[in-house]
């Protein structure tokens, strides 16, 4: 990183949460409930046989799509979001469907990658292919929706940072430091993260590239084991020095 000269770098093997609490942070869920219910019940038992008094859970982001109940995830979402201890990150297909509901589109993301499933899980079948149906399919689409799933999902922050971590959707340009990375970076970079094995000020971790198993790295810790379509929704669990993965489903 150009920040390197002037600030310290550290390792996922030196890294530790807050004081007298543990972080939970949540992988890419796109639209699979069963599996986040099935997290939040894995997160309940594992905080109770610790003796921290309190914990934090941040949900990395891609809430939507693929998955047959996006409705439902931003349901409980929305029930989750105003307790303190809940961060709930922007994920690139969650600013996509805002995109859709804003500038209804054939060509976007959320029209060619799973939006088709989000419009369905609140009744609604849109053929992005025609003009007609889209048009007719954004109408009700806009007025299915809940305002509070849309409050939500317009107003999730990009980042959060506890310990020596740092939590986003996508990861960090490793060339700029952390207090200025770019919005969009957080939400979509890949190629330039992914391939940087350097240190970084936290240990980013992160969703958005698939992978079949949890990468836990010098660097970084990717949480994203393809929920939608392997069925195994993943958590890492920081407390402390501690850091563990938790999964829900079928590995």
């Amino acid at each position: 990183m150009n920040d390197s000269a002037h600030t310290h770098q550290i390792s996922l093997s030196q890294a530790r949460g807050p004081e007298n609490c543990v972080l939970y942070a949540i992988g890419d869920i796109h639209g699979r409930y069963d599996l986040m219910q099935a997290m939040e019940r894995s997160i309940a038992l594992d905080f109770a046989e610790r003796g921290a008094s309190r914990r934090e859970i941040i949900f990395l982001g891609d809430y939507v799509d693929r998955g047959p109940q996006s409705r439902q995830v931003l349901e409980r979402l929305s029930q989750l979001r105003a307790a303190p201890d809940i961060h709930i990150l922007c994920g690139n297909h969650d600013a996509a469907m805002v995109e859709f509901l804003d500038h209804p589109s054939g060509e976007g993301l959320f029209a060619l990658n799973g939006g088709d499933a989000t419009a369905r899980s609140y009744g609604i079948e849109i053929d992005f292919t025609d003009p007609l149906s889209l048009a007719r399919g954004h109408q009700a689409l806009c007025e299915a929706i809940p305002p509070e799933h849309v409050e939500l999902l317009r107003n999730m922050p990009d980042r959060y940072v506890a310990g020596d971590f740092f939590f986003c959707h996508a990861g960090i340009d490793p060339t700029v430091a952390l207090e200025n990375q770019e919005h969009d970076d957080l939400l979509w970079i890949r190629k330039l993260f992914l391939d940087c094995d350097g240190l970084h000020p936290k240990v980013i971790v992160h969703g958005h590239t698939p992978t079949k198993q949890v990468e836990m790295l010098p660097n970084r810790v990717n949480l994203d084991t393809h929920a939608w379509k392997r069925g195994v929704l993943s958590a890492l669990v920081i407390d402390g020095p501690e850091k563990k993965i938790i999964q829900a489903g079928e590995a």
